[in-house]
C-alpha cells in the first residue's frame, strides 16, 4: 500500500513569516512538499521563519505554475487537486473526507486563487470562521484536521515526550 501524501501548493506568497510556518506545520504534519508561485516569496526568503529547519527534510520549490508539479512528476501518482478558499458552494471542512494524496492548493495572503485553478480542483474546501484566517493559520488547520480524521493510531506514532521542546518536561 503507498504512504498518504499531502503536499502544499502555495499562489504567489509574501511573507517568509508565513511560509516559515508553513514549512514548520508540514514538518509537523509530515506533508511531503511544499510549491510555491510568484516572486514575492524569493525576494523576501532570507528572512523566512523557518524556526525547526522543515526545509532541510521537506522539499520547498518553486514553480512557475502550480500544475507544473502535477506534470513533473513530483507528486504522488494520483493526487488530488484540493482547493483551500473561503467561496460560496465550498465544502465545510468540518464535513471533507480528506484524500489519501492530496495536493492542498492555497491563494496568496492579499487575494484568492484565479478561477481557472479552482476549475482544475476535484475539491474546494473552506474553514468556518469569522472573517478570513492567516495564511499560515489555515494551513496548520487544515493539516491537523488531516491528521485528526486518520485515525487514533497517531497517538501511538507520535508519542509526546519524542515530539515536544526540549525546555518542556512537565507531566501531569
Amino acid at each position: 500500500m503507498q504512504t498518504p501524501t499531502a503536499f502544499i501548493g502555495l499562489v504567489n506568497p509574501k511573507s517568509p513569516a508565513n511560509v516559515g510556518m508553513i514549512m514548520r506545520a508540514a514538518g509537523c504534519y509530515e506533508a511531503s512538499g511544499v510549491f510555491y508561485t510568484g516572486e514575492r516569496f524569493d525576494r523576501a526568503r532570507k528572512f523566512s521563519a523557518d524556526t525547526k529547519n522543515a526545509a532541510s527534510k521537506i522539499c520547498l520549490q518553486h514553480v512557475e505554475q502550480l500544475e507544473d508539479a502535477v506534470q513533473t512528476g513530483a507528486l504522488a501518482e494520483g493526487a488530488v487537486l484540493v482547493a483551500i478558499e473561503l467561496i460560496e458552494g465550498a465544502t465545510p471542512l468540518m464535513d471533507f473526507i480528506h484524500p489519501e494524496n492530496a495536493y492542498y492548493i492555497f491563494g496568496p495572503e492579499d487575494g484568492s486563487l484565479k478561477k481557472d485553478i479552482i476549475e482544475q480542483c476535484q475539491h474546494v474546501v473552506y474553514i468556518p470562521t469569522i472573517g478570513c484566517m492567516n495564511l499560515a493559520a489555515t494551513v496548520n488547520v487544515l493539516l491537523y484536521d488531516r491528521m485528526a480524521k486518520s485515525g487514533r493510531a497517531v497517538v501511538d506514532q507520535r508519542p509526546i515526550a519524542a515530539n515536544r521542546d526540549v525546555n518542556n518536561k512537565i507531566r501531569i
